[in-house]
């Protein structure tokens, strides 16, 4: 590589990002002794030394009219990034897929090398999205194996770098040693029944999800005859508002919202009653059980399943491509269907689930920032 000093333009639109584009960051430094990181990211990304062109909440928008609302400032505040980033000697898009990619084409057509970092979910659904990749990014970063197919029957370079998440714990650990050290940490009674119960991050997967899955637990608790702590990892204001209105209804449950990692609350739970996404990624790794939901409105469904390619809607499933954990979908997630399926999780052998649980997570446990790092670089040397 030259020795003059390396120029790394990397975006990111959400906390989340931030996180994955500051591990990128810090493995990008281990390896080149004179870089520059310019872009907008949160206060991890800052810390790594990135420049910052602009604040990452100027990103924030929520629901379907803050989008229109924000559409002028967001189409100057990508034509900002384009002139600024045309001089980088690679830009790394971090996720956001829909302002990243669109960046991301406006550089490479001023002859900058591009990166997407965390690939869209072409693999379940909306395949067209392909073309738009193609002409945005010279390699995508995938977080999962099988990612990498569908690029690669179309040409497109990507690359599995693994997941970030997996390099987090160890697979080889018991998870009755991951469970004690938690409960610990949360001030949990070691012999109580702990139900984790994760109905999503945004408000609407909340409004679909809380409601049913509070009562799913409540019936679980009235069939397995045992007292039921159901542990809510959330700070999102909506979860807290509907708990308010709800709570009367469920007075015979113990439920607590915590502000703990969800990944640590997953570790203390004996069970996990998990909207499909991220969450049953956690799962697996930190080997609780569980049962999978997803609901969204009917209108949206049917489109939806139109375009969906992947049989499975849980990352373990996927992974796995067999069903490992139960998964429910619309009308049939209802709280009498997830009930019977806690009980039937609850009373199964989980050895032979623990032991697909660890394999699996030994795939993804690549040391992602590192091969992200060197995968970048591959752009400039």
């Amino acid at each position: 590589m030259s020795s003059r000093r390396l120029k790394v333009g990397i975006v990111a639109g959400e906390p989340s990002g931030d996180v994955l584009g500051s591990s990128l960051m810090a493995a990008l430094q281990e390896r080149v002794d004179d870089i520059e990181f310019v872009g907008v990211g949160g206060d991890t990304m800052h810390a790594q030394g990135l420049r910052s062109l602009a604040p990452m909440d100027h990103f924030a928008v929520n629901g379907l009219v803050d989008p229109l609302l924000r559409a002028w400032p967001l189409i100057r505040l990508l034509r900002m990034l384009i002139r600024e980033l045309a001089s980088v000697d690679v830009l790394v898009g971090v996720d956001f897929n829909v302002f990243n990619l669109l960046l991301e084409t406006g550089v490479r057509k001023r002859g900058v090398a591009t990166a997407h970092y965390v690939s869209p979910s072409v693999y379940a659904w909306r395949r067209g999205r392909l073309k738009r990749i193609a002409k945005a990014s010279d390699v995508v970063m995938t977080l999962f194996p099988f990612e990498t197919a569908v690029y690669e029957e179309r040409g497109l370079r990507a690359e599995f770098v693994g997941h970030p998440t997996a390099d987090l714990f160890d697979p080889d650990i018991a998870k009755e040693q991951l469970q004690v050290a938690a409960r610990q940490t949360l001030g949990l009674v070691d012999e109580s029944f702990v139900l984790c119960v994760m109905p999503g991050s945004r408000s609407s997967e909340i409004k679909f999800h809380f409601e049913v899955f509070l009562q799913a637990a409540k019936l679980f608790q009235e069939q397995a005859r045992i007292p039921v702590t159901a542990l809510v990892p959330t700070k999102h204001p909506v979860a807290h508002e509907s708990w308010a209105q709800l709570k009367d209804d469920f007075a015979s449950l113990n439920v607590e919202l915590t502000d703990a990692p969800a990944t640590q609350v997953l570790q203390a739970s004996d069970l996990a009653l998990v909207k499909s996404g991220t969450g049953t990624l956690e799962a697996m790794l930190v080997k609780t059980p569980m049962v999978v939901a997803y609901r969204i409105g009917a209108l949206t469904y049917r489109i939806v399943r139109a375009m969906m390619y992947s049989d499975y809607i849980a990352l373990p499933n996927i992974l796995a491509n067999k069903s490992l954990v139960p998964e429910f979908i619309q009308t049939n997630a209802t709280a009498e269907n997830l009930a019977a399926a806690l009980i039937k999780q609850r009373n199964r052998d989980q050895s032979e689930l623990v032991q697909e649980f660890s394999g699996l997570h030994r795939t993804l446990r690549t040391n992602a920032a590192a091969r992200a790092a060197e995968t970048v670089l591959s752009l400039i040397t």
